[in-house]
């Protein structure tokens, strides 16, 4: 059964996280369908202060569509339309996702987007949105590295020379972001000793002064 949003000191596991992102029909988080969720696994050695990328623990999924995207959106993520067509049904996808994910935390760049698009299609579909904490990797970027004027994607990965085989594509660009959190990592690590504590780090970002 698919719960509701995190309780008050509902549990989490704290060592094992989730990077996710979604392919959509478009940028309105409030309109647009939910096309595809990848997510790889990073797991964190609290006491070594480690993080370890696991890409053997990961998902990926494509969302059966009844009607097909526009052909500008097929270009971006490259989704075609036989696959589209040959998806799972959104609500077999998402109890999939969410046994998948357990209890782990979900962290996505530009969370705000991917946690609206998948609670919006798991409310409509199983009744209820995801029951996981999420966190935003562009906020813990920014408080981490106040240096680095970025704000995108893009230019983040760029600063940090990071290389997505295929920009727009789920699993690549997940592989992209967790790449870019191990590299955030030691910032992090030399401030936290817990899942709260990277929560708290994050809700630093709204102090930070971004040019």
């Amino acid at each position: 059964m698919v719960t509701l949003w995190p309780r008050r000191g509902a549990a989490v596991d704290e060592t094992r996280w989730l990077v996710v992102d979604v392919e959509t029909s478009g940028l309105d988080a409030a309109r647009d369908r939910l096309l595809a969720i990848a997510a790889i696994a990073v797991h964190v050695d609290w006491p070594a202060r480690r993080l370890a990328l696991h890409v053997a623990d990961s998902f990926e999924i494509v969302v059966r569509q009844e009607v097909r995207s526009p052909r500008a959106n097929i270009l971006l993520h490259g989704i075609g339309v036989q696959r589209q067509q040959q998806g799972v049904p959104v609500a077999e996808a998402l109890r999939a996702f969410a046994q998948f994910a357990g209890a782990s935390p979900l962290l996505a760049f530009h969370a705000a987007f991917d946690r609206a698009l998948i609670g919006r299609h798991a409310r409509a579909a199983l009744g209820a949105p995801l029951a996981n904490r999420w966190l935003d990797i562009e906020h813990l970027c920014g408080v981490t590295h106040p240096e680095l004027r970025a704000r995108s994607l893009d230019e983040w990965l760029g600063r940090f020379h990071i290389q997505c085989a295929a920009r727009h594509q789920a699993i690549c660009d997940t592989l992209a972001e967790c790449e870019l959190l191990l590299r955030i990592w030691p910032r992090v690590a030399a401030e936290c000793a817990s899942w709260r504590d990277v929560e708290r780090l994050a809700a630093r970002h709204r102090w930070v002064q971004r040019a």
